[in-house]
């Protein structure tokens, strides 16, 4: 298809996510043809480093052939069945392996199509638990300030960014807030961590009768503009919850599946929350799925003979064996390439090469965890994303800030010149937006 007729028709017909679809009258769409390991290409031929692995989804490359022969060997016998009321092979798999991943501390796994909707998952789990166990009263929530957990109307509730929320705000029960801890906000990021478990301690000490659960995003805050934290937060949340006798609810669908370092971020505090919501690379970046695992002990408060103490919640495409095919297949990925110990050595490699990025005039706060890098830009230009994400594309590499923050969350699989391709374009498009 010529590359002027799919602008156009796309324009006319198909409306963008979080988008304001008037920009494209100067900002044109990019019209992808394919996509190759890192890279994606546009139908005159243009590449682009995919460095944020298309909104932080993709794993392990475009069209990875070991991911498409499992799709295409299931497409081959079940394409999909509802599972209320059936099974296969591809869901058990699927979560008898998260479940090990675990330590089989979390052994139920209720599926869901996307981040959003796992969040819903593990919101109304947690209500109908209290409800269920003689204490219908705990029914909301709280959440770190600066928080993204999914748009709609529940995870809204517990998203604590305006551009998202505001809008929608009559639609929306809003959740009470506490300090974050964001290592940048303190000297010292243990100290952050102290401060914000504090304040999470006066808070529970007073509202914790009615609070079903505590949810955070562990380590790193995505969406608000990768706000790194020291796991001691984690280890002092979990015990406070404990205490108060409140969930601890596990946002791990941006940072889980290896980007921060381990297979699931909670392992570098040590602890297991009582629900831990996956998504986005949980399929590799191929097929929409998401995944909530609960514990031994909320899941035997729906175990029983009256239909209304169930978990009411579905999907119709819960479970889905495409999506959980290709799911097993990252898995494979994961334990035959040792990606965790290989990755340590792409990212020790990355943020050496990124020196002098990090000590560029008008870079702050350059940060990383894991395989998440991030740096705030100074400057007073409203207009500086899209520019950034302009002169990113006019450089080959496709680069989404968050307002100032610019980030990198790239495929696992560059080598020694790719991080240092990503290191050059990424400067050369920050000289062009500041410009």
């Amino acid at each position: 298809m010529p590359h002027s007729d799919l602008l156009s028709r796309s324009l006319a017909s198909v409306w963008h996510p979080c988008t304001q679809m008037k920009q494209h009258e100067t900002l044109p769409l990019v019209p992808l043809a394919r996509g190759e390991g890192l890279w994606l290409y546009d139908t005159e031929g243009r590449r682009f480093f995919d460095a944020i692995s298309s909104w932080w989804v993709n794993l392990f490359g475009h069209a990875n052939p070991r991911i498409n022969a499992a799709v295409l060997a299931q497409m081959n016998t079940l394409e999909h069945a509802m599972l209320a009321g059936f099974t296969h092979r591809p869901v058990v798999e699927l979560s008898e392996r998260l479940s090990a991943l675990t330590g089989s501390a979390l052994g139920h796994a209720f599926y869901g199509s996307d981040g959003a909707s796992a969040i819903e998952i593990a919101l109304k789990m947690s209500a109908h638990y209290w409800r269920n166990t003689g204490h219908p009263e705990k029914n909301r929530f709280v959440c770190l300030a600066g928080s993204y957990h999914g748009e709609t109307a529940g995870a809204l509730s517990v998203t604590d960014i305006a551009l998202f929320r505001d809008a929608y705000a009559p639609l929306v029960r809003v959740s009470d807030t506490v300090a974050n801890p964001d290592s940048r906000q303190s000297a010292s990021a243990l100290h952050a961590a102290e401060h914000a478990a504090d304040a999470l301690h006066g808070y529970l000490a007073e509202h914790a009768n009615s609070i079903a659960a505590l949810i955070v995003e562990p380590l790193v805050q995505c969406a608000t503009g990768m706000a790194m934290y020291d796991p001691e937060y984690l280890r002092r949340a979990r015990a406070i919850c404990d205490r108060y006798h409140v969930h601890l609810i596990a946002d791990e669908i941006a940072v889980g599946f290896g980007r921060t370092g381990s297979f699931f971020a909670c392992e570098q505090a040590g602890i297991v929350p009582d629900l831990l919501c996956l998504s986005k690379g949980i399929s590799g970046g191929y097929l929409p799925l998401s995944a909530v695992l609960s514990s031994d002990e909320i899941y035997s408060a729906f175990y029983d003979d009256e239909k209304t103490r169930g978990f009411l919640h579905s999907h119709s495409y819960t479970g889905n064996p495409l999506a959980c095919a290709a799911a097993l297949a990252s898995l494979d990925i994961f334990s035959h390439d040792k990606v965790i110990e290989t990755n340590k050595n792409r990212a020790a490699t990355l943020t050496w090469l990124a020196e002098p990025l990090a000590t560029h005039a008008a870079v702050r706060s350059f940060r990383h965890t894991g395989m998440i890098w991030a740096f705030d830009v100074e400057t007073e230009d409203p207009a500086f994303g899209r520019k950034l994400f302009a002169a990113g594309l006019d450089n080959e590499v496709l680069l989404r800030p968050i307002g100032k923050t610019v980030y990198w969350m790239p495929p696992y699989l560059f080598d020694d010149r790719d991080a240092a391709f990503l290191v050059e374009r990424t400067g050369l498009a920050l000289e062009a937006a500041l410009a």
